[in-house]
């Protein structure tokens, strides 16, 4: 199975004051075709620089990142923009809904973004309404919508042009139990039913295990399981 994710010996600094932070330190990874990965460590260990660096928001110092065949490196600002609107779905903690829209309007703005580039579904945005439990509260803009509901609209924008590959950081972060296993089914099903590549970062063990396999991260670099302490202390 061919892979559609390749990191290879990515690398990234941060400079604060004077003071440099090494965020990756040469990580190299990849994902097929249709696999959910789940990425997990503790906070400031390179789950969020990569994943920023793998939906091409930010550039690594070294390394090589392919995405879909295309290389990262050889591409400009705008193919790079035209690659994520094409090819890439996000689910962000925060959801980053548009406050003046109503969650119909903040899902198909994920439509209007990708410029005629994907084909709308009717079919296709009901089903993903209705498994998320939003199909009745379309109407509502953000300030009307629990925090849970907030994701599950976030889910569906992510999901409504059937990307190649869906980036989630802490999608289960700031939601309960049962939201929770709402979002994590739906990203399941959609990633086998469509055969989306999933990359999800999670501090839940729970959570985590929705993933085909687990790769663990700790000070910038991919590690053994048993060498994640803080992951070894929640199982």
């Amino acid at each position: 199975m061919a892979a559609i994710i390749q990191a290879e010996d990515v690398r990234k600094t941060y400079r604060v004051g004077k003071v440099e932070v090494q965020a990756l330190r040469g990580v190299s990874l990849s994902a097929d075709e249709g696999e959910f990965v789940s990425i997990v460590g503790p906070s400031g260990s390179g789950k969020s620089t990569m994943f920023y660096i793998l939906g091409g928001l930010t550039r690594a110092d070294g390394g090589r990142v392919v995405i879909g065949g295309a290389d990262f490196a050889q591409l400009s600002d705008a193919e790079r923009t035209r690659l994520r609107k094409t090819k890439i779905g996000f689910v962000f903690q925060k959801f980053n809904l548009l406050p003046t829209l109503d969650a119909r309007g903040n899902i198909t703005i994920a439509y209007d973004i990708a410029g005629g580039e994907a084909k709308w579904d009717q079919a296709h945005f009901e089903r993903i309404t209705e498994m998320l439990g939003i199909a009745k509260r379309l109407d509502h803009r953000p300030s009307e919508l629990s925090g849970g509901e907030q994701q599950r609209v976030a889910l569906a924008r992510a999901l409504i042009n059937k990307p190649a590959i869906v980036l989630a950081d802490e999608p289960t972060g700031n939601l309960d139990s049962k939201n929770s296993d709402v979002v994590l089914n739906v990203l399941r099903t959609s990633n086998k039913e469509l055969r989306q590549t999933v990359l999800m970062i999670t501090h839940n063990p729970e959570a985590a295990a929705y993933g085909d396999r687990i790769v663990h991260m700790r000070d910038g670099q991919i590690v053994r399981a048993e060498d994640d302490p803080q992951w070894s202390a929640k199982r």
